[in-house]
């Protein structure tokens, strides 16, 4: 399948690695505003460099996209993609709100094409083995589920682009951007939430309009109580991992990044030998923690295979808008109990 990508920044060069790497798919068009920028990516990976998107949408051997431009602008784009009949694989968030969620949805129907999110963190060795826990009910009756993001940007982060720090193009601050897979991750392995209570604020940044740190009590549709603890000024000389905890009444298992700090369970099973053999967590820096360049584009390769597998499939991927929906819909829910003063914020079943 032959895919273009609309952003030639920094998300996309580690789309056009994974597109380079996968299976089913190649490099065919890049386009951005900055015919510089589509030029040096193309440069280095091959295709055809577009700044006009008319003319990199009415290509008729393009097939698919990806979007890597800022949160709150990926909306047009995709719209403009889905309505030229290509296909959208966009990065996370999908949208920025649900309702904005809800049009790329439509788009997609009305198109008879395939919208999906990038929802990367679902695609490792470790992910697959925790989520085969809990489709097993491993751990009996789960009483907790938490998710813990503690990393860092300094303020040059933040200078370094006007749209960064912005409710209308970032979304938000440390939980939106930075921790948004891992909030997919928690919703992926422990399902949906009732309830929340949350505090936000910006504690170490200057100039911009959203939260650095977030702290949130969450109530599970399966009765689990939990955290989210999310911020981007807690600082770690190598960065601390984007960690995901399920305990129940029969196992616990503390994933941080790809591996595992724990895996617990009463009733062992012959895998877990191997499980503890081979993703156990060392002292690996977190991905992504301090660096936003420093996470790795294998989980995006498999994200865009199994994306590509669907449409020939005839069925929706693992990460299509409806799942990319779940994370945002907590997202807004979080803020919008700490801008009412923590109050419980129930969310639609």
């Amino acid at each position: 399948m032959k895919f273009g990508i609309i952003g030639a920044g920094m998300i996309g060069h580690f789309h056009a690695k994974a597109i380079g790497a996968m299976t089913g798919g190649e490099l065919h068009s890049v386009f951005d505003l900055r015919q510089e920028a589509a030029e040096k990516l193309t440069g280095e990976y091959g295709g055809t460099a577009y700044s006009d998107i008319d003319a990199f949408l009415a290509d008729p051997d393009l097939e698919i996209v990806t979007v890597g431009t800022p949160s709150g602008a990926h909306l047009e784009p995709s719209l403009a993609a889905l309505n030229a009949g290509k296909h959208v694989i966009c990065e996370k968030p999908l949208e920025i709100t649900t309702d904005r969620i809800d049009q790329l949805t439509a788009a997609a129907e009305k198109n008879g094409k395939t919208i999906a999110a990038v929802l990367n963190r679902r695609f490792h060795p470790g992910m697959d083995a925790f989520k085969k826990a809990t489709t097993e009910n491993r751990f009996g009756t789960l009483t907790s589920a938490s998710c813990y993001v503690k990393w860092y940007r300094d303020q040059a982060y933040y200078d370094s682009a006007g749209w960064r720090g912005t409710w209308a193009l970032d979304g938000g601050g440390a939980l939106m951007n930075q921790s948004i897979h891992t909030v997919d991750a928690l919703l992926y392995l422990a399902g949906p939430v009732k309830s929340v209570q949350a505090n936000t604020a910006c504690l170490a940044h200057e100039r911009i309009e959203v939260e650095d740190i977030v702290v949130a009590i969450l109530e599970f549709e399966n009765g689990a109580r939990g955290v989210l603890e999310c911020s981007t000024c807690t600082w770690s000389k190598d960065g601390h991992p984007a960690r995901v905890q399920l305990s129940g009444t029969e196992g616990s298992v503390f994933l941080a990044d790809e591996a595992f700090e724990v895996w617990d369970f009463m009733e062992e099973k012959p895998e877990d030998a191997e499980i503890k053999a081979t993703l156990m967590k060392g002292q690996e820096a977190g991905l992504g923690a301090n660096d936003p360049t420093a996470i790795n584009s294998y989980q995006h390769q498999r994200n865009f295979e199994e994306v590509v597998n669907a449409i020939n499939e005839g069925r929706e991927p693992s990460t299509s808008a409806a799942e990319a929906r779940k994370p945002v819909a907590l997202i807004q829910a979080v803020y919008e109990s700490a801008q009412n003063g923590g109050k419980k914020v129930m969310l639609k079943a």
